[in-house]
C-alpha cells in the first residue's frame, strides 16, 4: 500500500459550493480541490480530516458509521441546511486513531454521536462528490497548543501507510472582523511569510511554527488560531516531508490572500 500524503487545506466560507456567486469566487479552490485525488498514490482508504470547527478538551475521534451532518454557519439560504453528504465512517480506523494517540500521551475518546462540520464536508464534498470514501474527523485540543498538535500528527503518521489521506482543514487568514481591503496587507504577508517557513528545512519550520505568534500580523490573521492549528497536525504526520504549495488565490471577499500545502 502507497503512503499517502498529508494536507493543509483551505475550506474556503460557509457552504460555498451550493451557492453560485460564491462558488464562482472560489473557482480556484474548487480546482485544487478537486485535482487533490488525482495527485494521490491511490485512492485512500479513508479520510481523516482535522477541522478547524471541531475542538475539545481532550482529542476525540469520530467513531459513528453513519456520521449526521453539523450545519456549523449561519446566515445562508435555507437549502444549505439540507445539503447531505452521505460518506460512510471509519469506526475501525477510528479505534485505531485512538490508540495511536493514546499511545503519544495525548488525552483521547472516542466520540460515537459526532456529525460531519462544514469543514470535513464541504472540502470533501468537492474532491469525492460520490461520498464513496469513508471519512472520520478527529478534534482539536481547545488549548490550541502548537507543540500537542504537531505530536497529534507525529501520532496519526502510521495510518499514512494504511492507505489513509490526513487532511487539516482551516484557512491560512481566518479574521471574521477584517475581510475586504482591511485584509489585504495582513493576509498577503502571513501567507509569505508561511511560504517561506514551509520551505525551510524540517526543524527550522517546525521551530518556527511553534513560534508562530512572531510572524507578521500573526493575530491580525489569526484572532483565534482555530484555523491554523490543522496546519501543525498535518504537518506532523509528515514532518520530514517537503511541502509544496497546492493552491494559492488573492482579492478573495475583497483583500483576503491563501494558500494551502500538500507535505510528502
Amino acid at each position: 500500500m502507497a503512503r499517502q500524503p498529508s494536507y493543509f487545506i483551505s475550506h474556503g466560507g460557509g457552504p460555498w459550493p451550493w451557492i453560485d456567486d460564491m462558488r464562482a469566487a472560489f473557482a480556484p479552490l474548487e480546482a485544487s480541490l478537486a485535482a487533490l485525488p488525482g495527485e494521490l498514490p491511490e485512492p485512500p482508504a479513508a479520510i481523516l480530516m482535522i477541522s478547524g470547527h471541531w475542538e475539545a478538551r481532550e482529542v476525540r475521534v469520530m467513531h459513528g458509521a453513519r456520521p449526521p451532518m453539523i450545519y456549523d454557519y449561519h446566515g445562508f439560504p435555507p437549502q444549505t441546511y439540507e445539503i447531505t453528504y452521505p460518506a460512510p465512517g471509519a469506526p475501525v480506523l477510528a479505534e485505531r486513531a485512538a490508540s495511536l494517540i493514546g499511545a503519544a500521551g495525548l488525552p483521547v475518546a472516542l466520540d460515537p454521536g459526532r456529525g460531519f462540520d462544514h469543514g470535513a464536508f464541504v472540502p470533501a464534498y468537492v474532491m469525492y462528490p460520490q461520498a464513496d470514501v469513508p471519512m472520520f474527523q478527529v478534534s482539536m485540543l481547545e488549548s490550541y497548543e502548537p507543540e500537542a498538535h504537531f505530536r497529534l500528527g507525529r501520532a496519526l503518521a502510521p495510518l499514512r501507510d494504511e492507505g489513509v489521506l490526513i487532511l487539516g482543514s482551516g484557512l491560512s487568514y481566518h479574521n471574521l472582523r477584517q475581510f475586504g481591503p482591511a485584509a489585504r496587507a495582513p493576509s498577503e504577508a502571513f501567507d509569505a511569510w508561511l511560504g517561506e517557513t514551509l520551505a525551510l528545512t524540517p526543524e527550522a519550520r517546525t521551530a518556527r511554527l511553534l513560534d508562530w505568534e512572531s510572524a507578521p500580523h500573526a493575530r491580525s490573521c489569526h484572532a483565534r488560531e482555530d484555523h491554523l492549528v490543522p496546519l501543525f497536525a498535518a504537518l506532523g504526520a509528515a514532518q520530514e516531508g517537503a511541502a509544496t504549495r497546492i493552491y494559492h488565490q488573492e482579492m478573495i471577499f475583497g483583500g483576503v490572500t491563501a494558500s494551502s500545502w500538500r507535505f510528502d
